[in-house]
């Protein structure tokens, strides 16, 4: 075999190998785990340095510890806070989800990828919309809760308990609660948190006054 064909087939193998992540541009939902900003798997990790953009979903979860500028400083790039109303909203549509036709962004977010019904909610408008997407699993607190020694086999349902107001007190976690208790099965509480929140004076009026955030305990 001369010189130049095995030159050629070296080429033609390496550009097979590293031509899909050149090529192919999606969006990475990537899951941070629970204490702070080393948690990220190498995984995660690669990924985020081949990111354009880079994503911290900041209101359905937050780390035990670790700031966005000790993240910033682990990735090398700058993290942007999505928000609630960026969330929930029509910008991440237009800013996230159709642009990772362009470029790779990263949407990061505390626990694992599948831990808030609001990212498989993300993942599923990627596909509807043609976007590549993958997702990179970490701990979460559905595993976590292993560290109180209790089996996690034998938890039953998983229940949410929010912060009251005076006109809205929901206690459906309580039947579920009861249920489980009657069967012989731990409970595990996710606890409401409020970041970024307005009340809702503010929220009904339009005005962009948030409230300082709140953490149930």
């Amino acid at each position: 075999v001369s010189t130049q064909s095995t030159f050629f087939f070296f080429l033609l193998s390496f550009s097979s190998l590293f031509l899909p992540f050149v090529c192919v541009k999606m969006l990475y939902l990537i899951g941070l785990g629970l204490a702070d900003h080393l948690d990220i798997t190498v995984k995660g990790l690669q990924s985020i340095q081949t990111c354009e953009k880079v994503y911290l979903e900041s209101y359905t979860s937050v780390l035990v510890s670790g700031q966005r500028a000790e993240m910033e400083k682990l990735y090398g790039k700058p993290v942007i806070e999505a928000d609630r109303e960026f969330v929930e909203g029509s910008d991440i549509e237009e800013q996230v989800i159709k642009q990772a036709k362009e470029k790779n962004i990263a949407f990061c977010v505390v626990g694992d990828v599948y831990g808030a019904t609001t990212h498989s909610d993300l993942y599923l408008r990627c596909i509807e919309l043609g976007v590549k997407v993958q997702v990179i699993h970490n701990a979460s607190i559905m595993t976590g809760v292993g560290v109180t020694g209790l089996q996690l086999y034998r938890f039953g349902q998983t229940v949410s308990i929010v912060f009251f107001t005076e006109k809205w007190r929901p206690d459906s976690f309580y039947d579920k609660i009861k249920e489980n208790r009657q069967i012989g099965l731990h409970t595990l509480c996710l606890v409401d948190i409020k970041v970024k929140e307005q009340s809702e004076e503010n929220l009904l009026r339009g005005r962009k006054i948030y409230e300082p955030p709140r953490f149930m305990t």
